[in-house]
């Protein structure tokens, strides 16, 4: 699914964008650390925006309706969708807003995200406006803020770029350049989880325990680093080891569960080089690293006879 499509007519205009991964860095990118975010082009958001005299109306899964009536679950797009006309300078009616996702809600996959770029592109269009990476971030940030709390703006970021994302808060973005192709199988929990009382869990820990929690996340953001030269020199094998290791630290922070750890376990035990959760946890997704395409496939197989909800085997190339 294409991060950059944007495509207009005269009463209608489609905006799309893909998903995210987090590899690693999840909950310590919060405090000051570094994370690894990959585009996850296997699944998307499609927007179309069509003229429709009245009351801007919202039509998707969750919710068929006037948008200022939408559910507590869809403020944070509603106040992003009223942020972007207000700064094309649209009237804020006489539009249909069709949104078709194919991205689970509350699965650390970028959902919340994904939405709020597809909507702003599909607006841009429908202005006949160009935007900057810039204006795409900053009008995404409305929903994230509402969604998240306290984003760490990763996510939008690594929807807009098409090659895996170093992200530091407050340092320059960085993409990666891998050393070789990477075989992964996403594997999503079925549960529901909840990234801003994740991350609000751990807040509360740094108090309670500010020491202990502070090496937790200052050893993830040393796992991270290591991760980076797995990518871009050292290889799969020590990838996965300092996958398995940030997922213990994850699990000492509390942030894993008994549902994510069965398919974590179940899958090293299936031959995965490394196996974590990936996002917020606490529910939602695991990602695991495969030794190459073949393996992918069986174990994306295997964990769906596991009992995995949904499962996405996916490679992440080396650049030409």
């Amino acid at each position: 699914m294409s991060a950059e499509k944007v495509t207009a007519t005269e009463k209608t205009a489609i905006g799309i964008a893909h998903s995210k991964l987090i590899l690693i860095g999840e909950h310590a990118v919060v405090h000051g650390q570094p994370a690894i975010a990959l585009p996850f082009p296997l699944i998307g958001v499609e927007t179309v925006i069509e003229q429709s005299s009245g009351d801007v109306r919202i039509d998707s899964a969750f919710y068929q309706g006037i948008m200022d009536c939408a559910p507590e679950s869809l403020q944070g797009i509603v106040k992003c969708i009223k942020g972007t006309l207000d700064y094309l300078g649209i009237p804020a009616v006489d539009l249909l807003i069709r949104i078709s996702s194919s991205v689970p809600p509350g699965k650390g996959l970028g959902s919340s995200a994904s939405v709020a770029i597809s909507v702003i592109r599909s607006l841009f269009a429908f202005a006949n406006r160009t935007y900057s990476k810039q204006e795409l971030l900053d009008l995404a940030n409305i929903a994230e803020t509402h969604a998240h709390g306290q984003p760490s703006g990763i996510d939008t970021l690594t929807i807009t770029a098409d090659s895996p994302v170093w992200y530091m808060k407050d340092f320059p973005i960085k993409y990666l350049e891998l050393k070789e192709d990477f075989y992964f199988v996403v594997a999503d929990s079925g549960r529901v989880g909840d990234t801003r009382l994740s991350v609000e869990s751990v807040g509360r820990l740094l108090k309670t325990a500010p020491k202990r929690i502070h090496r937790k996340l200052e050893r993830i953001g040393e796992l991270t680093h290591q991760a980076r030269n797995a990518l871009e020199r050292a290889g799969k094998h020590l990838l996965g080891n300092l996958l398995d290791e940030a997922q213990r630290e994850l699990e000492a922070l509390g942030v894993s569960d008994a549902g994510l750890n069965r398919l974590i376990y179940f899958a090293r035990q299936e031959g995965a080089l490394g196996a974590k959760l990936t996002g917020g946890g606490n529910g939602g997704c695991i990602i695991a690293l495969a030794r190459n395409e073949v393996h992918s496939r069986q174990l994306a197989d295997k964990l769906r006879k596991y009992g995995a909800h949904a499962v996405w085997p996916f490679v992440l190339k080396k650049q030409n």
